[in-house]
């Protein structure tokens, strides 16, 4: 048995706090890997594009909780460093449509190739029985915070607890 079999179950909040700080480490490991053309809020439009390609700013704003002259703001920046591309809308031509372009979605490939190698150098000092259950616990994590996100009419899987 190991340590861990008779270490009580942790609150929430103990958890939420290593998480947090795990956060905070994250973002400096991160920022190593960047060279970005892109600041914290520019990226959050690439990802948000990412996702739900083809949006318009007033939907991108939403997901932002930002402001619509904000967010043009910096999709007018993004829009000059070639990173995203601004399309009339077939259907309606008063309506801009926000796309990655290709140097977008290339950027944020590299940036994840180089964020990863950044991971791998930690992951690599930590034993394989630590990485396991760090890799089972990362997915239930993401499991529980798709749900939070998007589903939250139904009740997670918990095949963890």
């Amino acid at each position: 048995m190991t340590v861990a079999a008779f270490r009580p179950r942790p609150e929430p909040v103990e958890v939420a706090r290593v998480t947090a700080r795990t956060g905070e480490l994250l973002e400096v490991l991160w920022g190593r890997a960047s060279t970005a053309p892109a600041s914290a809020s520019q990226m959050r439009v690439l990802l948000t594009l990412e996702h739900q390609d083809g949006i318009n700013l007033r939907t991108l704003s939403d997901a932002l909780s930002s402001t619509p002259p904000s967010t043009s703001r910096l999709c007018d920046r993004l829009v000059a460093a070639g990173l995203v591309e601004r399309v009339v809308h077939a259907a309606d031509r008063r309506e801009i449509r926000l796309h990655l372009s290709a140097r977008g979605r290339a950027h944020l490939d590299d940036l994840r190739v180089r964020r990863e190698q950044e991971l791998q150098a930690v992951l690599a000092h930590m034993p394989a029985y630590k990485r396991t259950a760090l890799l089972e616990g990362l997915e239930a994590f993401c499991h529980a915070a798709a749900w939070q996100i998007h589903d939250q009419g139904q009740q997670p899987d918990d095949r963890t607890a």
